[in-house]
């Protein structure tokens, strides 16, 4: 490999890049957007939700507990004269959770050790799973944290617990908020240097194709290797920017910097960068057009968003599914990266993570190599 001519493709594609207004903009201003839009649009945060309470207590008991859900602002109580009323204006989509307080609810919360404990309902729109479950749940908390002693009972549930029970006490290591724009801001890191940069590289080397560049760099007495290296180091030293800017943004703007080192978090992104973009230049490589090029990089982005853990669970997938996942180097990239964000694990904690990472990572850097043979 000669170092005089891989300097003089990085001095090419920079300069190419550089006279591109658009290119330039999309690479920044998109995984920033992305970043943006993922951190406030996705939170999963509790907060402002319409909670519909039908109160036939009309107590001070029920009044004080009302008092105690709206002062965190995460629900805004609207009341209901019957639950009639209530079940419509939740199956409407008017409000996202119900509460029904009993008559009783004021009596039954004065009475003694050994006594049934006052019941409330809890009413939501199971079609609504992720926000019923979120809503619920918090809502549990709070009625927990304002020292009422009260059975939540979800709709459908066949009878209250009476008597004391068993005390639950949980603990949420990490994140003791269960704070969700942390947990997508992590995670938003994997889609952008996942899918981002292959759609990005994909579309600039069909430019190039268009154009006949990239046909004739491949005629020129570079190799391959240094063809390979000319095209990702220029792009990677910009996503590598992009991940400072994003960290730099997700700290300022919303309020979340990694808990472990951010100097050992940019450096294994911009490694992990490298791998994305060898994607993208082997989808490029393979593809007899710019549009199959596109299309063939729109349809990828479907496993790596739904399998790589950014928006489900991979624990709850089935079992050959979660194999597959396995094998995405992005699922392996997510969880480094939520690794160092939540919880401030440090490089030699990370190190059979970043061994899948980088091994399954050299299979895209590999294919596109063996891709850039001279053309006869």
């Amino acid at each position: 490999m000669s170092l005089r001519r891989l300097w003089t493709l990085v001095v090419r594609e920079v300069r190419a890049t550089l006279r591109d207004p658009f290119t330039m903009v999309a690479l920044v201003a998109v995984p920033l957007s992305a970043l943006l839009a993922f951190g406030f649009v996705l939170d999963t945060n509790v907060r402002g939700l319409d909670l519909g309470v039908h109160d036939a207590s009309r107590s001070a008991a029920s009044r004080r507990l009302l008092a105690d859900l709206t002062a965190t602002g995460a629900f805004v109580a609207r009341p209901y004269p019957d639950r009639s009323a209530l079940d419509a204006a939740l199956v409407s989509g008017e409000i996202a959770v119900g509460l029904v307080l009993p008559p009783d609810f004021e009596r039954g919360a004065s009475r003694g050790a050994g006594s049934p404990r006052p019941e409330v309902q809890v009413l939501y729109d199971g079609a609504e799973a992720v926000l019923a479950g979120n809503s619920e749940a918090f809502l549990s908390a709070l009625v927990a944290a304002s020292g009422a002693r009260l059975v939540l009972r979800p709709l459908g549930a066949s009878s209250a617990r009476t008597g004391q029970g068993i005390s639950v006490v949980t603990k949420a290591l990490y994140n003791p908020k269960l704070e969700g724009k942390p947990f997508m801001v992590a995670g938003t890191f994997g889609f952008v240097l996942s899918f981002l940069t292959v759609l990005i590289t994909v579309v600039t080397i069909v430019n190039e194709r268009a154009a006949g560049t990239f046909d004739q760099l491949q005629l020129t007495p570079a190799t391959n290797l240094e063809i390979l290296l000319g095209k990702l180091l220029p792009l990677g030293a910009v996503f590598a920017l992009d991940v400072v800017l994003m960290v730099l943004v997700a700290g300022f703007v919303l309020g979340v910097w990694p808990a472990g080192n951010a100097l050992v978090f940019v450096a294994i992104s911009s490694a992990y960068v490298l791998t994305s973009l060898a994607l993208g230049l082997l989808i490029s490589a393979t593809s007899k057009t710019g549009m199959e090029a596109v299309q063939k990089s729109v349809i990828l982005s479907i496993p790596l968003v739904q399998l790589s853990g950014f928006s489900f669970a991979i624990a709850s997938m089935p079992t050959p599914v979660r194999w597959l996942a396995e094998l995405l180097p992005a699922t392996h990239y997510i969880r480094v990266s939520r690794a160092i964000y939540i919880r401030g694990e440090g490089f030699f904690d990370l190190l059979p993570e970043l061994g899948l990472l980088f091994l399954l990572g050299a299979v895209p850097v590999v294919g596109a190599l063996r891709s850039l043979g001279r053309r006869a």
